[in-house]
């Protein structure tokens, strides 16, 4: 089902449990025009959500709520986390504390960046599973480079290139996330002649990004967009018409223009009941009805929020998201 086709749902209907699992198949696959140019042809982009839980997940250790001990496999939730695999590769937002297990359940097979909403512990303390793709990178420009070596009939020292090349894993996010990652991971920032073994840390650099200023990842642009998360400024992103937006209490006023014409918004909403750092769940419908995106899923959500009892409340263009969903991005050109 293409987004204008999910759009002429009636946004007041209220959907019974049994016809919710008919409407999230139905709105998976979404068209996106202008998400980006990739080699100047029309692409498909996927965004698997990884993780759809707050900050201690769901569910919670020692809970035994109905949620916590439910056998609905869409109420058990990791920490926040996107996969988005473009045809140039893949890359992440946010590396949470259970990003290696979510990776291999998403199938990912060699993230190339990671881009960062913010510096809390359950969006950064991952970072250290993308040492193997440091790696992984550093052999994958070796292999490149003794090819092209062989075909100038040149001798090809391994050594010498590592040494000169130093590929590093891009991370992407505002001056305060870095400080807060050198901090948290030192050891991966200190001079590598110092660790065990070259294997010991991962290898990564930083690219600022700032608010309102696309940059292109793989191929794809990419816009951060200004969020407040209480007191806290954070990153959103845009990517083509669709935006991921976790860990929102407030959206400024110059940011929504940014939001608008939208497919597909994923948005923060942790419980029914307000809260000073997260929107909640009638906050979010209130910003859902201002922005009009054609489809809503509902991301960062407590044990307090139960899948099928969100699915018989919310309007028809408004669902609960699952670790695992994934939304196809179609019609890039």
């Amino acid at each position: 089902m293409t987004a204008t086709q999910q759009n002429s749902t009636q946004t007041n209907s209220m959907p019974s449990p049994a016809n919710c699992a008919s409407a999230d198949a139905q709105s998976q696959s979404l068209t996106a025009p202008h998400a980006g140019v990739i080699d100047g042809s029309a692409q498909d982009v996927q965004l698997t959500i990884m993780g759809t839980g707050t900050s201690v997940g769901v569910p919670v250790v020692g809970c035994d709520c109905a949620v916590c001990t439910s056998d609905n496999s869409r109420n058990q939730r990791m920490r926040s986390g996107v996969l988005v695999n473009t045809p140039l590769g893949e890359f992440v937002i946010d590396t949470g504390p259970e990003l290696r297990l979510q990776l291999l359940r998403a199938n990912a097979q060699l993230v190339r960046a990671a881009i960062f909403t913010h510096a809390h512990a359950d969006h950064i303390l991952g970072l250290d599973d993308l040492r193997i793709f440091s790696f992984r990178l550093e052999h994958e420009a070796v292999q490149a480079a003794r090819r092209s070596a062989e075909q100038a009939g040149q001798q090809f020292d391994e050594a010498a290139f590592t040494q000169e090349a130093s590929v590093t894993l891009p991370l992407y996010c505002e001056e305060t996330v870095e400080q807060a990652l050198r901090q948290v991971f030192s050891y991966a920032f200190t001079d590598p002649t110092r660790l065990a073994h070259r294997f010991a840390a991962p290898r990564l650099r930083f690219i600022r990004i700032v608010p309102n200023e696309p940059f292109e990842l793989l191929g794809v642009r990419v816009l951060p967009i200004r969020l407040k998360h209480g007191q806290l400024p954070i990153l959103g992103f845009r990517i083509g018409n669709v935006a991921f937006c976790t860990d929102v209490s407030t959206i400024p006023a110059e940011s929504r223009p940014l939001l608008e014409g939208l497919d597909v918004l994923i948005l923060d909403a942790l419980r029914y009941e307000p809260h000073p750092t997260h929107l909640s769940v009638d906050g979010a419908l209130k910003i859902i009805r201002q922005l009009k995106p054609q489809q809503t899923y509902l991301t960062h959500m407590s044990h307090e929020l139960d899948y099928d009892r969100l699915c018989a409340e919310l309007p028809a263009n408004v669902r609960p998201a699952w670790d695992g969903l994934q939304l196809t991005i179609t019609g890039l050109s």
